[in-house]
């Protein structure tokens, strides 16, 4: 967790944004691995639990793969807040309904919330970064990075972060971190053909952590 002065800081740098609700993370707070995805959907934000309904189950299905369970690992996002889009639309007796689905965060959601991932990565100090997906591999390594190229590979790198609170630009951090970038747990519901690949990366990521022991 952190100390709730960050978590009042988090409420209010995320607020000027469109987004609702906040998901700190969950597990020991020592982990061998921390997960890290990109932000709550609609479930997440209303349990308070990081990576529920399908793709957490995929995760938790990963996980247990590799002999793991969600209690053994540290989970959470980029952003702490499920952001969301509005979108009108009617119903088929043609009354007008507004929806709220799921979004990706932007820049600066990311941003308002750098000082919470910041500050639980240097205190928890994980062996491994496990990021999941696209954001959160570009959140910790850069944009030079892309899932397609990094996926199922160790990656030993400083990480960014931010210098201090009022900063608006990541440097990198003095410490090199281990990141294995993993497809995110949902992107098997949009490109089955990825499902080898997936396990491939897990094979990987599961002789890496046989050779920690």
């Amino acid at each position: 967790m952190f100390p709730e002065h960050l978590k009042k800081l988090g409420l209010e740098r995320i607020e000027p944004y469109q987004t609702e609700g906040f998901v700190p993370g969950k597990g020991p707070q020592n982990p061998k691995i921390m997960l890290i995805g990109e932000a709550p959907g609609r479930n997440e934000v209303l349990q308070g639990e990081p990576f529920i309904g399908r793709a957490g189950d995929k995760l938790t299905e990963s996980m247990e793969y590799i002999g793991l369970t969600r209690e053994e690992i540290y989970i959470t996002s980029v952003v702490r807040s499920r952001p969301y889009k509005i979108v009108e639309t009617a119903d088929k007796e043609g009354n007008k309904m507004t929806k709220t689905p799921n979004r990706a965060p932007n820049q600066k959601e990311i941003l308002a919330h750098a000082p919470l991932l910041d500050y639980q990565v240097q205190e928890m100090d994980p062996e491994i970064i496990v990021t999941l997906g696209n954001i959160a591999l570009k959140r910790l390594l850069g944009k030079a990075y892309k899932i397609s190229e990094s996926h199922g590979r160790l990656i030993k790198s400083p990480i960014l972060e931010l210098q201090d609170l009022d900063d608006k630009h990541y440097v990198w951090s003095d410490k090199v971190y281990k990141v294995f970038p993993l497809y995110h747990p949902a992107a098997i519901f949009y490109n089955g053909g990825l499902l080898q690949e997936i396990y491939n990366d897990l094979d990987a990521l599961s002789k890496i952590l046989g050779e920690e022991d």
